[in-house]
């Protein structure tokens, strides 16, 4: 059995493409549709009077043909469109409840290390706000430490077990940028050190990197 893989992006692209062949299709007909609709008959005789009315004949009923073409060339391309439209919602749908899912699990996981340590188990750390500069550090099992603010200098959040360290924040105006949170115990890498800000006579000193992780485990 044979499989098919479509995404909406290219049902999208296939329909703009067959809009582009359409409109030269309702070109090609407007430039025959004068010499097409009425055919002139060659002389007063009654046998090119006969071809003439037979061409005629001929003409209009390729315009009619043409113009249910062209509608039913329309109503394929809203078909796609809508199907694409329809796809990418289903998408989103089927999405959503898995989202759901994995975010109560890791909660359920999560709960009793926040609850004593203040801290996830499981999940990369939040970056710092203006309130709080400072990067939250990632889980203790596994996760990446949170980004310093930016302009505050902001420290990152070291990583648990395994992850890298959250990179500090660039510095205020005058001042060091934040240091770059330590990487894993287990494994990871530091987070780098935020830029010094700008001031004065000369820009401020760049923060410190963080420290590296360790490959192997500390004895």
């Amino acid at each position: 059995m044979s499989f098919l893989f479509a995404t909406p992006e290219s049902v999208t692209a296939a329909a703009s493409q067959i809009t582009t062949i359409g409109s030269a299709l309702e070109q090609a007909n407007t430039a025959v549709k004068a010499s097409t609709a009425t055919v002139l008959a060659a002389g007063a005789d009654e046998v090119s009077t006969a071809i003439a009315t037979l061409m005629s004949t001929h003409g209009q009923a390729y315009q009619t043909a043409s113009a249910q073409v062209s509608q039913f060339h329309n109503q394929f391309i809203q078909l796609l469109n809508a199907s694409a439209g329809s796809y990418a919602t289903a998408e989103a749908a089927n999405a959503n409840p898995l989202q759901a899912v994995e975010q109560e699990l890791l909660g359920v996981i999560n709960a009793p290390t926040n609850t004593l340590l203040g801290r996830p188990l499981i999940g990369d750390g939040v970056a710092g706000s203006a309130a709080n500069p400072n990067g939250q550090a990632g889980g203790l099992l596994y996760g990446n430490g949170g980004n310093g603010y930016n302009g505050l200098g902001g420290a990152g959040g070291a990583a648990g077990l395994i992850g890298n360290g959250g990179a500090g924040g660039t510095g205020a105006p005058g001042r060091a940028g934040g240091a770059g949170g330590a990487g894993g115990w287990l494994y990871g890498n530091g987070g780098a050190g935020g830029a010094g800000g700008l001031g004065g006579a000369a820009g401020g000193i760049g923060g410190a990197g963080g420290a590296g992780g360790a490959g192997q485990l500390r004895g």
